[in-house]
C-alpha cells in the first residue's frame, strides 16, 4: 500500500521544499512517546539513506524506513485548516486508538 499525500499536502510540501531551496522530499516516520504510545515525526529528506522506502505522491518523494512502515501503511497524509489552526492531518487505518490530544496513538 505504502503512504500518499493529499493533493493540498503535496502542495504544501512543495512550496517549502522550495522555500528551503534544498531537499528530495519528506520523511514520515513513528517514535514511541506521548500517553497512547506511538507519535509521528516529520522531517525534511536532504539526503537519501540506502534503507529508507520511497513512495511517490502528486510530485513529491516520500520515504520511511521499514520499520515505521508497519504501523504507517496506507496512511494518507493531509494538509488541513480549522478556523485559525493549519497542520498536516494523519489518516492512519492502521489505528485503533488516539490520546485525547491527538499527539499519541496505538494499533
Amino acid at each position: 500500500m505504502g503512504i500518499t499525500l493529499s493533493e493540498r499536502a503535496a502542495e504544501h510540501v512543495q512550496g517549502f521544499l522550495q522555500k528551503r531551496g534544498k531537499g528530495v522530499g519528506l520523511r514520515l516516520g513513528v517514535k514511541t512517546s506521548g500517553c497512547s504510545g506511538m507519535a509521528y515525526k516529520l522531517e525534511f529528506v536532504d539526503e537519501v539513506d540506502g534503507e529508507d522506502l520511497s513512495f511517490e505522491s502528486h510530485g513529491v518523494t516520500l520515504f520511511t524506513d521499514a520499520k515505521s512502515l508497519a504501523y504507517i501503511d496506507g496512511t494518507e497524509l493531509d494538509f488541513v485548516k480549522e478556523g485559525l489552526n493549519e497542520g498536516f492531518k494523519f489518516n492512519n487505518p492502521n489505528v485503533k486508538n488516539e490520546c485525547g490530544c491527538g499527539e499519541s496513538f496505538n494499533v
